[in-house]
């Protein structure tokens, strides 16, 4: 069986990526959470880094190359028509190393409700192009999800940005809007946020992000703080 690597729910985007496809598309794997500020990252992930796919001794550390090496075993992961695959393979890429506004200034944190401080240009362009390129998708391939009517890997990218919406209570259109409720109404969504808001364990310098660019008006987690090892 696969060993999937992740960090704390509460804050792990790239985590949540190969966890939530897994889940979606029912295939068999073993949880192993480790919290950040442990030591041990390095024991099960070459590049010290989460998500990490053991299959048996095969080793995958990167969510996108993750995702490509289910592919490669497992069917739905990506559309069966060529040029809809080209579409979301795209906009995964587009995800997996773009948006950085959107990541500095609304870092992952689902326990938390967050005011931001301002909205710089740079977070507005990346949310007018989320909103571009997701109703893009909606349109052309009919929804819900993004090419069509299935979970594939390119919603599994854009995931996490869900969360980030309800955090920060971003302002999307209609459509981005629509498609952020189904993202969240999905049960192995609503059972990972419920293990997020569960974890007692803090990362300080995630913790820090947050009050550099905004003001906490909520915090549904438990109190205390654990750099340990979760398992």
């Amino acid at each position: 069986m696969y060993q999937l690597f992740i960090a704390n729910k509460n804050y792990s985007s790239w985590s949540l990526r190969p966890w939530i496809l897994m889940r979606q598309l029912q295939i068999p794997f073993e949880e192993k959470i480790f919290s950040f500020g442990s030591r041990a990252f390095r024991d099960f992930s070459p590049s010290g880094r989460v998500p990490c796919l053991h299959d048996g001794d095969i080793v995958i550390w990167d969510s996108l190359a993750i995702v490509e090496y289910l592919a490669e075993r497992h069917g739905s992961v990506w559309s069966e028509d060529k040029k809809i695959r080209a579409w979301e393979r795209s906009a995964a890429a587009e995800m997996h190393s773009g948006f950085n506004a959107l990541r500095q200034y609304c870092s992952m944190n689902c326990g938390l409700r967050v005011r931001l401080n301002e909205c710089p240009d740079a977070l507005q362009r990346d949310i007018l192009r989320i909103e571009e390129l997701w109703t893009e998708g909606l349109e052309r391939f009919g929804g819900p999800y993004l090419s069509g009517s299935q979970f594939h890997a390119a919603d599994a990218f854009f995931a996490p940005v869900a969360f980030r919406v309800n955090t920060y209570g971003l302002k999307l259109d209609e459509a981005a809007s629509g498609y952020v409720r189904t993202l969240l109404a999905l049960p192995a969504m609503q059972n990972w946020y419920e293990a997020a808001l569960l974890e007692p364990w803090r990362d300080l310098a995630h913790e820090a992000e947050i009050l550099q660019f905004g003001t906490i008006l909520e915090d549904m987690r438990p109190t205390g703080i654990d750099s340990g090892t979760a398992e």
